[in-house]
């Protein structure tokens, strides 16, 4: 009798079956680990260890890959919103609100490149306006009319969800051609030039590479949360 190898017993293991919830964690799994531009249907497939046409049978396109992708993180920020540890809105509606905003931020920054995905879709996920109206929720908690929350979401905009489009993204920490380009623009730009050099430090964990975003972020957050309050509470 042939004696039984370990390719043998690999053979005969049941192999998961492929399923589209399968395929979008993959995607998500790829897009972490070597960005954005490595989700191809090529690479997808290498991933999850079958052909590609096989993941036309749960995805159509790559197109709806990314609108998998963003449901995944959406359900994943959710998810992190609903444990949040916080008081209740009737009680502190700007610590309540704080909590869940920033939850929802540690999930995008563990998927750095979903914000750029899910603003590049031509449809609101309905799990977007789930999560705007708790945010709405929480403010009527808290006091306020349905008029100011509405002039809150404009001005949380993307930040309720944890994000904001930063006005400087130079990718990394300054090398020296940046620093020596700085000194060039000295004398046309002395303002910008004179912040950046009292305010800029190396933080290459930070999405901005040069100041520490998620401490600016914050301080933005509060800035919104307290002006908000004091509106809030000069209503009639």
């Amino acid at each position: 009798m042939t004696p039984r190898t370990d390719a043998d017993e690999v053979a005969e293991r049941p192999r998961i079956p492929l399923s589209r919830r399968r395929v979008l964690r993959a995607a998500v799994r790829l897009a972490d680990r070597d960005g954005l531009d490595s989700l191809t249907m090529r690479r997808l497939a290498q991933e999850v260890g079958v052909e590609a046409m096989s993941l036309y049978h749960h995805v159509a396109n790559k197109d709806a890959v990314f609108d998998g992708v963003v449901e995944v993180v959406l359900g994943e920020m959710m998810a992190a919103v609903e444990d949040v540890e916080a008081p209740s809105p009737e009680e502190d509606w700007q610590a309540a609100l704080r909590a869940r905003i920033l939850a929802a931020r540690e999930v995008f920054l563990r998927h750095r490149w979903a914000p750029q995905v899910l603003e590049s879709r031509t449809t609101t996920s309905p799990v977007v306006i789930a999560y705007y109206d708790h945010v709405v929720a929480v403010l009527r908690a808290g006091g306020f009319s349905y008029d100011l929350a509405h002039r809150a979401l404009h001005v949380l905009g993307s930040r309720a969800l944890g994000f904001a489009q930063e006005l400087f993204q130079p990718g990394g920490a300054q090398s020296a051609d940046a620093e020596a380009a700085m000194e060039q623009m000295g004398d046309r730009f002395p303002n910008i030039v004179g912040m950046l050099a009292e305010a800029a430090h190396d933080d290459p964990d930070g999405t901005l590479g040069f100041c520490d975003d998620q401490f600016e972020f914050e301080f933005a957050l509060d800035l919104i949360l307290e002006g908000l309050e004091r509106h809030r509470a000069a209503t009639p």
